[in-house]
C-alpha cells in the first residue's frame, strides 16, 4: 500500500493565511498566491537584491547613464503606445451617412411576417440584442436599414419595385 503524500502548508509572511506550498519551490516560497502578497514578495525580493554589495550602484553612475542612452537610441519608440493593429486585408471603412429616401413607396414593401420568417434566427436574435427590442416591426425596420446600408457599402443599388 502506497502512502499518500501530504501537502505541506505554511503561513504567508504577509497576510498570515495558510497556503499550500508548491513542491517545486518549497525551499523559497514564503508568500501565498494572493495579488497583494505577491506584490509584497516582489518588493522584498528587490530589497534583498539591492542590499547586496555588488548591486549597490547597478542603476547609477555615468556608465549606466550612457548604457541606457545607447539602448534607447537603438530602440526608438520602445515605450510609446503601439498603434492599433489593423486588418491587413481590409482598408479602414469610415461610417457614411445614409441619405434619407424621399419616396419610400418606391421601395419594395414585403409583408412583415414574410421578411421576419425569411431571416435566419441568429440574425433576428442579433438584431434584437442590438436594438434592445423583440418587437417584429422594429426588427424589420432594422433589417431594412442594415440591408440598405450594406447595399450602399457594396455599391449595389437597392431593389426598386416596378410600377
Amino acid at each position: 500500500m502506497t502512502a499518500m503524500k501530504t501537502h505541506r502548508r505554511r503561513k504567508c509572511r504577509h497576510c498570515g493565511k495558510l497556503y499550500r506550498v508548491s513542491p517545486r519551490r518549497r525551499e523559497h516560497q514564503r508568500y501565498c498566491g494572493e495579488a497583494a502578497c505577491q506584490k509584497v514578495s516582489h518588493a522584498a525580493s528587490q530589497r534583498r537584491w539591492l542590499a547586496k554589495p555588488e548591486n549597490q550602484g547597478h542603476f547609477s553612475g555615468p556608465e549606466n547613464v550612457e548604457r541606457v542612452r545607447s539602448w534607447r537610441k537603438a530602440h526608438p519608440g520602445y515605450w510609446r503606445r503601439a498603434p492599433k493593429r489593423r486588418n491587413a486585408l481590409q482598408d479602414v471603412i469610415f461610417a457614411q451617412p445614409i441619405d434619407a429616401q424621399k419616396d419610400k413607396s418606391v421601395l419594395t414593401q414585403d409583408a412583415l411576417q414574410d421578411v421576419i420568417s425569411a431571416q435566419h434566427a441568429l440574425l433576428v436574435g442579433v438584431i434584437s440584442v442590438l436594438t434592445g427590442s423583440a418587437l417584429q416591426d422594429e426588427i424589420d425596420q432594422s433589417l431594412r436599414n442594415l440591408q440598405t446600408r450594406g447595399a450602399l457599402i457594396l455599391g449595389k443599388v437597392p431593389r426598386i419595385q416596378s410600377q
